[in-house]
């Protein structure tokens, strides 16, 4: 087995796939000092303020000299990146040869969308009836049964005192998730006198199922727990009519994200999931990559995949206008890697962004969305949206994602309202934590398994997630949901 590996040939880093100790020699050098797993070592001269290149890319300069062997980080580099720049749309050839579709055992919606998961979903539109909602939930249980997966509500602290923009976000998200089709019936639960009133809530919905989708104004009932009660049987009802079948993996719609990264992110679980998005694109089928300030300085991985000059362009206003809202409140583009992502090897945002984009595999990009807006194409799409956790993932939920692929090399026990399935980058992750962890990635490092035999791998168990095998979050009922906030509370 590998201790390192030089991911590309002009790299001037090599990455320890296992701990380095000073004085032994790998990649054709020797270490100088220790080097932790996932951390860099220098296997080329670099002069104070040359490129330090690594999948290809510079991810930053030397601050100073660094000669061959020596531990690359925080303390001898820094990044490149500034604010906003100008692209131009130079496009690649990036078609994927079609597969034959596989199938899961899912449920079929009236409007032909397929679910994972035939759910009673409880929405509420203000945080004031949060307790209301989890209270329904809690004393209605015995409602799941048959084909019914299961009863959850989903909570919140907005809905009223926003203005503006920031309130109309927090609408359209919040009726996004209620046609997600995992959820086979919605109860939108409102007070009665915020501002995200019922009206505005259908005029966001547009075209529904009433029988789908129901409504209740706690203010306007004499006691809530009894109409809710009532409401949440004829839920029941009519969710209970859909039953699993035979589905073709072309209608999964598959987001994908990364939390709590380390230096192998981008070389095991990224990767990995980048296989499976181009083995469920090229089965017709549609993934979504999202987490816009992790592709700071990785644009080259994706611009130029952009299936016309239209989408580039979407892609060009998503970038520059997430760092123009840095900008907007005095923050600088480039200082996202967090503690633990530093601990775990990664130094710059560019690196983390190029391990991060990783997880798009080689597939065109077919089209940019709006955050809280769903997926329209099939194929590789981008979405806007942070790259906090919580609130990423449920910006892919609301973007339509059945599962999502969640890839972390430090680990985190949380759950979308979609399965959230949670992928190790190294084995002494999956093995220390498999009560969080679903898949194993870190079998790479390992020297098991290929990416491409991992990833093929990780294309069946999604398959099981779809069939109705419950992930890690879904067995302990871990889910919530965070929404995207910019603006000022009454």
């Amino acid at each position: 087995m590998n201790s390192c590996i030089q991911i590309h040939p002009d790299d001037t880093v090599a990455v320890a796939l296992q701990p380095i100790p000073a004085g032994a020699e790998y990649c054709g050098v020797m270490a100088q000092s220790d080097i932790p797993q996932g951390h860099k070592m220098a296997i080329k001269a670099m002069p104070q303020g040359s490129q330090v290149m690594k999948y290809g890319f510079s991810i930053g300069h030397a601050t100073e000299d660094i000669q061959p062997g020596q531990w690359v980080h925080s303390h001898n580099m820094k990044t490149n990146l500034s604010g906003q720049e100008e692209y131009t749309y130079t496009p690649e050839s990036c078609e994927l040869s079609p597969l034959e579709s596989k199938t899961f055992q899912g449920y079929l919606r009236k409007d032909g969308k397929a679910a994972v998961r035939n759910e009673i979903w409880i929405i509420p539109t203000v945080g004031c009836v949060n307790d209301v909602a989890k209270a329904l939930v809690k004393e209605n249980q015995d409602l799941v049964k048959g084909s019914i997966d299961g009863l959850y509500a989903f909570t919140h602290p907005f809905g009223c005192s926003q203005t503006g923009a920031d309130h109309a976000q927090t609408r359209k998200l919040l009726a996004s998730l209620a046609k997600h089709p995992n959820a086979g019936a919605v109860l939108v639960l409102s007070l009665g006198c915020e501002n995200l009133t019922k009206e505005q809530f259908i005029e966001e919905l547009g075209e529904y199922d009433a029988e789908r989708i129901r409504f209740l104004t706690c203010q306007q009932v004499e006691d809530e727990m009894a109409a809710g009660r009532a409401i949440l049987k004829e839920c029941a009802a009519y969710a209970s009519q859909f039953e699993r079948q035979t589905l073709p993996a072309s209608k999964l719609v598959i987001g994908m994200k990364c939390g709590g990264s380390d230096g192998l992110s981008g070389i095991t679980a990224n990767p990995v999931v980048g296989r499976f998005s181009d083995l469920l694109v090229a089965m017709g089928g549609s993934t979504v990559l999202t987490e816009v300030p992790e592709m700071f300085g990785a644009e080259g991985f994706l611009m130029n995949r952009c299936v016309d000059e239209t989408v580039f362009q979407k892609a060009v206003n998503m970038i520059n206008g997430f760092k123009d809202y840095f900008l907007r409140h005095n923050e600088v583009v480039y200082e996202n890697p967090s503690p633990g992502n530093k601990a775990g090897g990664i130094t710059t945002l560019e690196e983390k962004s190029c391990g991060c984009v990783q997880k798009g595999g080689k597939a065109p990009i077919v089209d940019v969305i709006g955050y809280g807006e769903q997926v329209q194409t099939q194929g590789l799409n981008m979405l806007y949206g942070p790259g906090n956790d919580l609130v990423s993932s449920t910006a892919l939920t609301a973007a339509g994602a059945h599962i999502i692929l969640f890839t972390t090399g430090r680990g985190t026990p949380f759950g979308a309202p979609a399965p959230t399935v949670k992928i190790a980058t190294n084995t002494p992750l999956a093995q220390k934590k498999s009560m969080w962890m679903d898949f194993n990635a870190g079998v790479v490092a390992d020297g098991a398994q290929t990416i491409d035999e991992n990833g093929a791998q990780l294309m069946d168990f999604v398959l099981e997630i779809a069939s109705g095998k419950q992930t890690k979050t879904e067995q302990k009922g871990f889910r919530e949901i965070s929404i995207f906030k910019d603006g000022v509370v009454l």
